[in-house]
């Protein structure tokens, strides 16, 4: 890892390693202002050894407020909060920068639910979120960009190292980019160097702002991978002539663009994207610049990012969520201890799922995070106990590590003779191989925190007397909810589970029935298509998928559409017989047939494996549930309990 680890300078500041957190919304704002929160959040990796935090992109002009949580730029309000986050993570000898955007067109509603005046270069409509914009005056832009130069002086006062100017992902620099998007035919549009002027005087005026000695940069989508995005030949072109002209010190390069449903899979890809699959677009732009390059997509290991450093595709790798499932990556790396990194599976879950859901963003694996004032330094137990876990999937795992960790006498014992619980059924889909490194990292921490870990034993009643515990966690977990369905005996019906594992005979015709609209019915479908079969997907709900990421969902879509399944919403199954399926549609409560059906598939949610819990409450044993055995739900929850129940004991 000599190159992940070597220094870098730019504009006169060290960056002690090549490792980066790239602008990312953290939901963690209080009156549209960085909170103690945000910067604890910051701190943690910061203390973790980044040595890059690049902060949340913030509003330089108040016409770029909207219903989402963003950061005050423009008003000096913002400066204690930046002061806050800066010094808390440069004490540990991170620096710091924040970006400065402006949405344009990328504008939905009000603080109040109405719906916004939206800004553009042209009255040119977004697809995905259906905006019409109204075109900007020569005044409004001006406006906006004396916007970005007091914005960037508010942040030299608060102490930052630096700005980035977000001109990335369809936001307002990028759509006088466009010229699919910008029509003007005035100086702000037509030629490459008039499309470009909103970015340059952008940027000039954030170095006006920010003063000399400090480092400013530009994110650039180098392909928005969209039907009438920018493509790399402009764009390559475009970050030459920012260089040429001394405009940046670092080049930030992505994918991707919000302005549609397929380009924005590409603001945080999912696991159905190769890992490090943007490095060969930074490498072109290298090529063809003399400042550093930055980039990001998909590196979630650091071998990935030396490999990309290595080779001299870019000269900064941007590895938020890697960092996010494990702030102390990159000290990890330091020290040598590669197998001790909790390497991030880009379910999307608890990030960017939370983040487009209002909510302050965590990880799935490591619900630390977004929570560092609650569960950031866990206490030694005193005194310490006998704990009985009963249950090898993510909530038993995580709970037990948690335990062992604080000091407690740990015992899991697990009935089957391998750990993990559904995630082993996850893992088996296809594409779906990387979710197993949640079992993989949370068996790793449960083992170094000395947790006894005992396969292929049962518990029952007489098994926890015999242990003699001072506290038990029971995390069960659940199995396969089912339904009468008339006709069924007539009728082949499997389980979505056996399907996975392989234990169904599935015919070459096939119904899925989705009554969660998760990703299990996403991923056998897929599995069957792939296995020739002719598959229709009934869901009980506006689309399949409508419970994962809208980003993951989204690509599954899109690759379910290309493998032939057919997709029907609003249905609830009815009943079955030799030659088709019965559904009745929830809204008009009339029936849908499948006509031409051989298997019916059932994935209808889980019923919690609660037996033993009821056992031992009868017996007047004090217990705790958790996870599905509790309330079936998502590793989230399970993994979360896991921790929060431990970090009481």
């Amino acid at each position: 890892m000599n190159t992940l680890l070597s220094p870098l300078v730019i504009n006169g500041q060290t960056l002690r390693n090549r490792i980066f957190s790239t602008g990312h919304m953290a939901v963690m704002l209080k009156d549209n202002l960085p909170t103690e929160r945000m910067a604890a959040y910051h701190e943690a990796r910061a203390k973790g050894g980044a040595g890059l935090i690049i902060i949340e992109a913030a509003r330089a002009h108040a016409s770029g407020m909207s219903g989402r949580p963003a950061i005050r730029a423009y008003e000096d309000a913002c400066i204690p909060g930046y002061a806050r986050v800066a010094t808390q993570c440069q004490r540990h000898g991170t620096k710091v920068l924040a970006q400065l955007t402006h949405p344009g067109r990328e504008m939905t509603t009000n603080a109040d639910g109405t719906q916004a005046v939206a800004l553009a270069p042209s009255a040119v409509p977004t697809e995905r979120f259906h905006v019409i914009p109204r075109e900007m005056t020569v005044a409004e832009i001006e406006d906006i960009i004396a916007g970005f130069e007091a914005a960037a002086a508010r942040l030299r006062k608060a102490g930052l190292d630096g700005v980035e100017v977000v001109a990335s992902h369809g936001v307002l620099a990028s759509q006088f980019l466009n010229p699919k998007v910008n029509l003007r035919t005035d100086a702000y549009g037509g030629s490459r160097e008039n499309r470009m002027r909103f970015l340059s005087d952008a940027l000039r005026a954030v170095r006006r702002g920010a003063g000399p000695e400090l480092v400013v940069g530009a994110r650039l989508s180098i392909d928005e991978k969209e039907h009438d995005g920018l493509e790399p030949d402009e764009m390559i072109a475009v970050a030459s002539t920012l260089t040429d002209q001394k405009l940046v010190d670092y080049l930030n390069v992505t994918a991707g663009t919000s302005a549609g449903l397929a380009g924005s899979t590409h603001i945080v890809p999912p696991m159905a994207f190769e890992a490090g699959y943007t490095a060969p677009l930074a490498a072109t732009v290298r090529a063809n610049v003399d400042v550093p390059v930055f980039v990001a997509g998909r590196i979630n290991q650091p071998q990935i990012a030396e490999n990309v450093l290595a080779s001299g595709q870019a000269d900064m790798c941007g590895m938020t969520r890697a960092m996010i499932a494990d702030p102390q990556m990159p000290n990890k790396v330091a020290a040598g201890k590669l197998d001790d990194i909790r390497a991030c599976v880009a379910c999307n879950q608890a990030c960017i799922g939370h983040m487009l859901g209002g909510y302050a963003i965590s990880c799935i694996q490591h619900p630390e995070t977004g929570r560092e004032l609650t569960y950031g330094t866990l206490t030694a137990a005193k005194p310490s106990k006998r704990v009985l876990v009963v249950g090898g999937g993510p909530a038993g795992l995580k709970a037990a590590a948690v335990a062992g960790e604080r000091g407690h006498a740990v015992t899991l014992l697990e009935a089957d003779s391998m750990l993990g619980g559904q995630v082993r059924l996850a893992q088996m889909l296809p594409g779906r191989a990387e979710f197993g490194g949640v079992t993989t990292n949370l068996e790793r921490e449960a083992r170094a925190a000395g947790v006894d870990i005992r396969l292929n034993t049962r518990a029952t009643a007489e098994t926890v007397n015999t242990h003699a515990p001072d506290a038990v966690i029971l995390a069960t977990g659940a199995s396969p909810r089912s339904i009468v369905l008339e006709g069924a005996e007539d009728g082949h019906v499997v389980e979505a589970w056996d399907v996975i594992s392989g234990l169904a005979n599935v015919g070459g015709r096939v119904a899925i029935a989705d009554w969660r609209g998760d990703w299990i019915a996403l991923g056998v479908a897929e599995l069957l298509a792939q296995n020739g079969c002719h598959v229709r997907l009934a869901v009980n709900g506006m689309t399949a998928g409508l419970s994962i990421p809208q980003y993951a969902r989204d690509v599954w879509l899109g690759k379910l559409h290309t493998l032939g399944v057919e997709v029907t919403p609003y249905l609830r199954p009815y009943g079955v017989d030799n030659d088709s399926a019965y559904f009745q549609h929830t809204l008009s409560q009339e029936p849908v047939v499948f006509e031409g059906v051989d298997t019916l598939v059932t994935s209808l949610g889980h019923t919690s494996n609660d037996t033993l819990a009821k056992t031992l409450c009868d017996a007047g044993h004090e217990v705790t549930s958790i996870g599905d055995c509790l309330s079936p739900r998502t590793v989230e929850e399970a993994v979360l309990e896991g921790l929060q129940i431990s970090a009481e004991l």
